[in-house]
């Protein structure tokens, strides 16, 4: 069996790439949102460490989880049986959807993350990529 992490063909790379820079610009527009509802209602809207931490950790969440789908369908594209990439496209899910549980889990249980911050960032990558579409499918 190959690794999830056989050799990243180039447009897997590239589109992860565009991903993690619209997902790290939502994370800091996020917390810059943080701060200012902080100075506006400091008792109600923390901004500390808990918040920046939740929001690097729930962006490269995010990164990673759209990393590993191109994955899948880089290992899924080079598969000749219908089944077996039907089952393998099936499995990728899962086990994605797994990895964003236990992380939103996470952000909600442990006390070193602000679960909103930490949670939030994960549908930055679809949000960016619905907002600036045109720069996702651009080939230069």
């Amino acid at each position: 069996m190959s690794s999830p992490f056989q050799k990243i063909q180039p447009e897997v790379a590239k589109q992860t790439k565009k991903v993690a820079i619209l997902t790290g610009g939502g994370v800091i527009l996020m917390l810059i949102v943080f701060f200012l509802l902080h100075m506006y209602m400091k008792e109600k809207v923390p901004f500390d460490y808990t918040v920046v931490l939740g929001g690097i950790c729930g962006g490269i969440a995010a990164v990673l989880n759209f990393l590993l789908m191109g994955l899948t369908i880089q290992n899924v594209v080079t598969t000749k049986d219908e089944d077996l990439a039907r089952s393998k496209m099936k499995a990728g899910y899962s086990q994605r959807m797994l990895i964003r549980a236990l992380w939103v889990v996470a952000a909600i249980v442990l006390p070193c993350f602000h679960y909103v911050a930490g949670i939030l960032p994960l549908i930055f990558p679809n949000t960016g990529i619905k907002l600036f579409y045109k720069w996702m499918a651009d080939d230069k």
